[in-house]
């Protein structure tokens, strides 16, 4: 998309580091789980393997969002919303470190998703039919 708004590449790129990291962490389970000894080895596979299908599917949505493809906005403002919840828990379990970052990407994600210049380019500038 030749016209594509700055807004709309940075909800993307939002969305392809959160997929990164979730496919970085299932991947990470999995090793864990293959060369460790957990203690529950179904569990552990089920996490590695919801790491793997998240980080793939957001990275979907990302490559949706850069082809302005309109379906793309409501999983990208879900996941945002999903990731509130889990900066509360790191903020109140003293992990900071990892709690400001998302939090940054979070707000990013939200304003960069919610912003005119993308709702534009995702729906375009055509009156609703009901007006």
């Amino acid at each position: 998309m030749p016209n594509r708004p700055p807004t709309l590449t940075v909800a993307a790129v939002v969305l392809a580091l959160e997929g990164v990291t979730a496919l970085l962490l299932g991947g990470y389970v999995g090793v864990e789980t293959v060369i460790g000894k957990p203690d529950d080895v179904m569990s552990s596979l089920f996490v590695a393997g919801f790491g793997l299908l998240v980080g793939g599917l957001l990275l979907r949505v990302a490559w949706g969002l850069l082809r302005a493809e309109r379906w793309t906005r409501s999983p990208g403002v879900l996941t945002q919303i999903f990731m509130i919840p889990v900066c509360v828990t790191l903020f109140q379990s003293g992990q900071a470190l990892l709690g400001v970052p998302l939090a940054v990407a979070v707000v990013t994600g939200l304003v960069a998703l919610l912003s005119p210049p993308t709702t534009r380019a995702l729906y375009g500038d055509e009156p609703s039919a009901r007006a």
